[in-house]
């Protein structure tokens, strides 16, 4: 009896640590990654899977069913990159979006920021892609550019618009079964914890913002941070002590990273 009892607590402990290494699923299946996990971003062509780590974050156009199925096979958990807030000229959908909805060059070529009120335009172009992302089998979403209330796109467009277009982007991931983080936008953290599964963020540490992430480690929810300037001296102890899943990247986020 102590025999099989060892045996099974055993079994249970395996079994816990095997599901921290990729996150849990809660009670309707979505994938939820847990603090501290560590991961790559690859956004710079199609992905290279050698780096050992349980969590990737891809392009959503650039890479394949197959290359989703490939990380799975090595047991790894795939993010899909879309940018859901500006328009870029290289996507195959370019052709979807009407004039009317095109605001300010973003600061990278060929975007411009999207008008994030038209909501009965931009809602079946997200669903499509969102679609894709689920067809080709990734266990999540990336979607970028979730703040242009706070920068010059052109629109007059509002924190309360913001919300909303944040909100719909999210039930479009869950409708799909499919996880969803929310990129950046650090002041609306309190309104929007609920309904996003976990966190992406960019250069906390450069403007000492990391402790306003918290929020998300506190429900159980991973927040994965890059630093592109600050060197791994600088960030990574503060990065442990939050908990954060915390590298460093170049800017271009090809295939090297520094993680803490």
């Amino acid at each position: 009896m102590r025999h099989t009892a060892r045996a099974i607590l055993l079994a249970l402990a395996l079994s816990l640590a095997l599901a921290g290494c990729s996150g849990t699923e809660p009670e309707d299946g979505r994938w939820q990654p847990g603090p501290g996990l560590d991961w790559q971003w690859q956004l710079d062509s199609r992905v290279d899977p050698s780096v050992d780590v349980p969590v990737y974050d891809i392009d959503g156009f650039e890479n394949t069913a197959a290359d989703v199925a490939r990380l799975h096979r090595d047991g790894r958990k795939v993010i899909c990159y879309v940018n859901v807030g500006a328009w870029e000229d290289f996507r195959p959908d370019r052709a979807a979006f009407p004039k009317s909805v095109l605001g300010e060059e973003n600061g990278w070529a060929g975007e411009r920021w999207l008008d994030i009120r038209k909501l009965s335009v931009l809602r079946p172009i997200m669903e499509r892609r969102f679609d894709m992302c689920r067809g080709k089998g990734f266990d999540a979403v990336e979607p970028d550019l979730v703040e242009g209330y706070n920068n010059d796109t052109g629109f007059p467009l509002s924190a309360t618009d913001q919300l909303r277009y944040n909100r719909v982007i999210a039930d479009i991931a869950h409708d799909r079964g499919l996880s969803v983080g929310l990129k950046n936008d650090l002041p609306q953290i309190p309104q929007l914890l609920s309904d996003f599964d976990f966190a992406v963020n960019e250069e906390c540490a450069q403007y000492d913002e990391c402790a306003e992430l918290t929020p998300f480690v506190a429900a159980g929810k991973a927040v994965f941070h890059v630093e592109y300037a600050v060197p791994t001296g600088r960030f990574c102890a503060e990065s442990r002590r939050l908990n954060l899943s915390s590298m460093q990247k170049r800017l271009e986020l090809g295939v090297w990273r520094k993680p803490c």
